[in-house]
């Protein structure tokens, strides 16, 4: 048993988990020929992600790099570890970089996260509305927004706000969904022509 916890992931051996599921560490430097998250313990494929869900993520980014005041960063697809059996790639993550060192971070402690945004698509609707606000509440990241396709085909924001007591997300008071424009004060001030992330 001990050796099996200690063996790591590989390409002949990564369908196979030891009982308690592989680890982060297990399974950090596995390259295989297609793109996967760990999940549970559980290495799953992930779908080839669209046109509109790349264009809608980086364009996220962009707009929100472009108004991140200090000591806030913000970045894409970066680790953010849950916990030993799930390390998290957030579409887009806002974090304090304070007492990091970005040259040798591999994964942002869940304490220094502030926004997680996750853009769904047709293979992620449940992770993107279910597992991952539970999962990103359960270790207290204060803000939360999933980005849906419209009937219209533009980006609908749902911005989701951490209830302290009841321990889950709870739609803003205020504007829990943007349509047309994103303006928001959480987790800083920033506006955002939704319209504009698909369009030229």
């Amino acid at each position: 048993m001990v050796a099996e916890r200690q063996q790591k992931a590989t390409p002949d051996t990564w369908m196979y988990p030891p009982q308690e599921g592989w680890t982060h560490e297990q399974v950090k430097d596995l390259d295989l020929p297609f793109d996967w998250d760990l999940v549970d313990g559980n290495i799953v494929v992930r779908g080839t992600a669209s046109w509109w869900h790349n264009r809608v993520r980086d364009r996220i980014y962009h707009r929100l790099e472009s108004s991140v005041p200090e000591p806030f960063t913000v970045a894409t697809e970066q680790c953010v570890l849950v916990d030993e059996y799930n390390p998290a790639k957030p579409d887009v993550v806002v974090f304090d970089e304070q007492g990091l060192d970005l040259f040798s971070l591999e994964r942002v402690p869940t304490e220094k996260v502030s926004l997680v945004v996750e853009v769904v698509s047709p293979g992620s609707r449940q992770d993107d509305r279910v597992r991952k606000p539970a999962m990103f509440a359960q270790v207290k990241v204060p803000y939360y927004w999933r980005v849906e396709r419209g009937e219209d085909g533009l980006p609908e924001v749902h911005e989701l706000w951490l209830h302290r007591d009841l321990g889950t997300y709870i739609p803003a008071p205020t504007y829990p969904t943007h349509t047309g424009k994103l303006s928001t004060d959480f987790p800083f001030p920033v506006s955002i022509d939704l319209a504009g992330l698909v369009g030229r």
